[in-house]
Formats: structure tokens, sequence, C-alpha cells
């Protein structure tokens, strides 16, 4: 065999033998060896992920909380409303809020007559229907009584201690003030959740 083939050979089976060691898998490194009667140490390391962050969920609307006259007070629960917390952190708190879009809840053409303003909607959530998780989790308003206008936001549901993964679940009361001088008509107006 000619040297010029003989190196050809030998460079292929260089390469081969390159490509097989690139391929196996790598050996964990190994730790020291230790006499007998000692501690001998190993680290291993998990990852705990992290599935969706912090997320809320609201009813698909339109929902219709009732009927009522004016100068009387129209009333009905939203549905459900969940914050679920996956950030799976050490400091699980979060705050959400509610108010109503700007421009009130309107009939017809939406003209003043035709306009209930955000500050005669009120809203109440309730205690917690479902929880999960560890923590302290406080309702925005516990009852009728505490229940406070959309025309700025408020805090609907919080939760101010624990950590780890968690969730609330609150159905939250509507309540409309209907001015004496509202005209007749079915209003529609949006509620608005976020949590942070």
């Amino acid at each position: 065999m000619s040297a010029s083939r003989l190196g050809m050979v030998c460079s292929g089976v260089a390469s081969l033998v390159a490509a097989t060691v690139a391929t196996l898998p790598a050996l964990p490194a190994q730790a020291g060896t230790c006499p007998a009667s000692t501690t001998c140490p190993t680290t291993v390391n998990f990852t705990v992920d992290s599935p969706d962050g912090l997320t809320i969920t609201v009813p698909n609307g339109p929902v219709n909380i009732g009927g009522g006259a004016p100068g009387g007070t129209i009333s009905g629960q939203l549905g459900s409303v969940q914050v679920a917390d996956e950030r799976a952190i050490l400091t699980a708190t979060w705050v959400a809020t509610v108010v109503a879009a700007t421009g009130g809840f309107t009939t017809g053409g939406g003209t003043a007559a035709e306009t209930i303003p955000n500050t005669d909607v009120l809203y109440w959530s309730g205690p917690a229907t479902a929880t999960t998780g560890t923590g302290t989790f406080v309702p925005g308003q516990a009852n009728a009584g505490a229940a406070q206008s959309l025309d700025i936001a408020r805090t609907a549901f919080s939760k101010t201690t624990g950590s780890g993964m968690n969730s609330a679940t609150w159905n939250p009361t509507i309540e409309v003030n209907v001015p004496a001088s509202a005209v007749g008509g079915t209003y529609t107006g949006t509620v608005n959740h976020s949590v942070a």
C-alpha cells in the first residue's frame, strides 16, 4: 500500500474514532475517593418548574343581573372569578383589582339620560368559595355592607401570606342604585378584573 493511501486510511479511521467518541454520553464527574468510615458526598440538583405564572379567569359575558324600577336597586351575582398562582415562589402574594370601564352603563344612544354612572354601580366580593394552597386569602369586601363603587379601581381579593402554588375563587355581587331619573332599557357596561 502506498504511503499516500495508508495516510488516507489512517485519516479515515481517526475521523471515525473521533465521531464515535463525540456521540458517547458524558460520564458524570467522579467524587474524590474517601477512606473507610467517612462521609463521601455527591451533590444532587433538580428543577421545580413554574407552570403558568399568575392568571385571572372571569365569567363570559354578557351576564344579566336582573331588573328593577327607577329609584330602586338591582342586585345579582357576576359568576365565579378565579386567581390561579402557579409561579411556585417563596412569597406567593397577589392583589386582584376590579373597576368598571369608563363611560358607565348605557342604553339606547348612551346620552346622559340613558347612562347610569359607575358611582351608582357597586361591587362586593364576599368570602372565597374555594381556595387551594397555603397562606391568608382576604376578600376585598366581605359582605354587602362593605360594597364599593366601581368608578375607581378597588381590591376585589388578595393573598397576603404564603408560598408555593395557590388559587382563590369568589362569586362577586354587583349592585346598581338606579337613579330615579333613569329611562327604561337594557343597560350595558363592562367590569374589568386584573391581578398582579
